[in-house]
């Protein structure tokens, strides 16, 4: 149980908060509120291989940067804890799982696989030469809404734009707020982020503009699918959630990072589908 206890904290299991509800909308909105029971399980089980391959393929590349940081060297990974073998195993296995269920939803799912497995890969390797690292982690989270549709409708449909596009928006932003954290010591080892480019104060500004165009997106997602009205009280929760962050988190009040990051963005990837899926069970 100790060991199982180190994976799950090496692997940040309860961040699957971030993208499994949006993965949840997408397909809640794409079978009109009504999803078979069998294609929610196995996007779970798609949704479950996927974050956990990608966030093991996460800790493989980034040991090295983890074991100088103070402060990610006592991780279980970088303190030796959790041995980068077992996550290779991991990875390997959670790999199949991904493939194993996305090949029960049909086709284009299973086909798209191997892009989701592949964009995993190379967001840790972005933070080594560009600034917009954070809009790769954004677009990587944004396939969950897309996962989530074409699991029930087997085809692209443009009301997956503005959803995807807030999706990133909203990961892009709360990513800027936490590399914060690593300022400092971006700055000394050469790691590319929005804050160790442009500064503190620039970097908050670009947060405010992702999650303010985040809020836009998810707004244009509601009018084109024509959602109700308990879809647009949930996006009100949300941008008021977004507004409170950035309270939160301001120049003298660093300290505060960790409590935005985790605590606010669980409860808006939540709040949005909770709502949204009251709107779908109780229309207008």
């Amino acid at each position: 149980m100790s060991k199982l206890s180190e994976l799950a904290e090496a692997i940040k299991l309860e961040h699957t908060i971030f993208a499994l509800p949006f993965a949840y909308l997408g397909l809640w909105v794409a079978a009109h509120g009504n999803p078979a029971w069998r294609t929610v399980g196995w996007v779970t089980l798609a949704m479950v291989g996927a974050r956990t391959a990608g966030m093991a393929l996460n800790r493989l590349i980034d040991l090295p940067l983890d074991r100088l940081n103070p402060r990610t060297k006592n991780w279980p990974v970088p303190s030796g804890r959790v041995k980068p073998p077992l996550l290779i195993v991991l990875t390997l296995s959670a790999s199949g799982l991904l493939f194993l269920a996305a090949s029960q939803l049909n086709r284009l799912c299973l086909s798209l696989a191997p892009l989701a497995l592949g964009l995993m890969f190379l967001y840790p390797h972005l933070k080594r030469f560009t600034w917009a690292c954070h809009f790769g982690l954004g677009a990587v989270l944004g396939l969950a809404p897309v996962g989530g549709w074409f699991a029930v409708t087997g085809h692209w449909d443009r009301s997956l734009l503005p959803l995807f596009y807030g999706v990133l928006m909203w990961v892009a932003g709360f990513d800027i707020l936490y590399a914060l954290l690593d300022l400092d010591f971006d700055r000394r080892h050469g790691v590319y982020s929005i804050p160790r480019t442009f500064g503190l104060k620039p970097s908050l500004n670009v947060a405010s503009l992702c999650h303010f165009l985040a809020v836009m997106s998810f707004a244009w997602f509601g009018v084109i699918t024509d959602l109700g009205r308990w879809f647009w009280v949930g996006l009100i929760l949300v941008a008021g959630l977004l507004l409170y962050e950035h309270r939160l988190v301001r120049p003298a009040r660093l300290d505060r990072i960790n409590r935005a990051f985790f605590t606010v963005n669980g409860w808006v990837s939540v709040s949005l589908f909770l709502f949204t899926l009251i709107d779908l069970k109780f229309p207008r």
